[in-house]
């Protein structure tokens, strides 16, 4: 049975793999059971920012930043980013003094006295850099401006996130390292990138409608993929719409209907490495809407 009706406020990143999941919602096309959504788009680190306050109802944040936000909220099953074998990217205007396979040792001295400029160090993919390879030299610059930042000479390596890692040879940079290729081959998991969450001060019952809700929205997509496409294009930053679809397929899938026990497996592995490591402030236990 439906609750009485709300506005939920709803974050996510101007990004077409989200515009694309929550294309169902925002195009009117399912049952919301009375419910409106106000969608808010940030990008992902602004929004991990407001998650430690507790600012928005529902919201897309990186994984990484879970770990500082479990007082307020709680894990939505659906909605999940996970790289399974391909994720965050290292890239450079040279790869000089680097073999064409190098040891992950060699990738650590090589990155040593380089700054990195990282999207933010509540995301994902900063934790990541940090299990890969430890202490780095970083400056935090907007995730759409680092390509400027290491062809301009601000930064001598850029952490890619998002549609980035498709389109950086346009940008003439070579690859370094893919973080989600260094976790696959270190743990046989998806690395998991973002996810979605939900206010705990919102009563049980609702957030599992919510999560209903939105999890409908994701099928709706997958089962309309072309729409859905056409519906992201306007935030497919230089991406054509075959590029696009290909993106949206690597980080909107089964793992983004539900995590699935791999999904979840793997967000404990990666939060409890960055227990470990000391790179979180405690140990984390996974509480999801159910």
């Amino acid at each position: 049975m439906p609750h009485s009706a709300a506005t939920f406020t709803l974050g996510h990143s101007p990004d077409p793999d989200d515009a694309f999941m929550f294309y169902a919602l925002a195009e009117n096309k399912i049952d919301t059971h009375g419910h409106r959504f106000e969608h808010i788009l940030q990008d992902i680190e602004t929004l991990n920012q407001r998650a430690t306050r507790g600012e928005l109802h529902i919201s897309a944040i990186s994984i990484h930043a879970y770990a500082y936000v479990l007082d307020k909220y709680a894990l939505l099953p659906c909605g999940a980013s996970m790289g399974d074998g391909y994720g965050p990217l290292l890239v450079a205007k040279s790869r000089d003094g680097l073999g064409d396979n190098p040891r992950l040792g060699e990738v650590r001295d090589w990155l040593r006295p380089k700054k990195i400029a990282i999207p933010g160090k509540m995301t994902s993919a900063w934790l990541a850099l940090r299990l890969a390879m430890g202490d780095c030299d970083t400056v935090v610059v907007p995730f759409d401006q680092i390509f400027a930042a290491v062809k301009a000479g601000d930064a001598d390596v850029g952490l890619i996130i998002h549609e980035g890692q498709l389109t950086y040879e346009c940008e003439h940079l070579s690859p370094i390292l893919d973080l989600g290729v260094w976790w696959k081959i270190k743990t046989g998991l998806p690395l998991p990138l973002g996810g979605n969450v939900i206010r705990k001060d919102i009563a049980p019952a609702v957030r599992s409608e919510i999560n209903a809700i939105l999890r409908e929205s994701i099928r709706y997509g997958l089962e309309h993929r072309a729409a859905g496409v056409a519906h992201a294009m306007p935030l497919a930053r230089d991406m054509d719409t075959a590029l696009a679809d290909k993106f949206i397929g690597m980080y909107v899938n089964d793992y983004t209907l539900d995590y699935g026990e791999t999904g979840r497996r793997a967000i404990r592995e990666f939060l409890g490495a960055a227990s470990e490591s000391g790179l979180i402030p405690a140990p984390v236990e996974l509480e999801f809407v159910e």
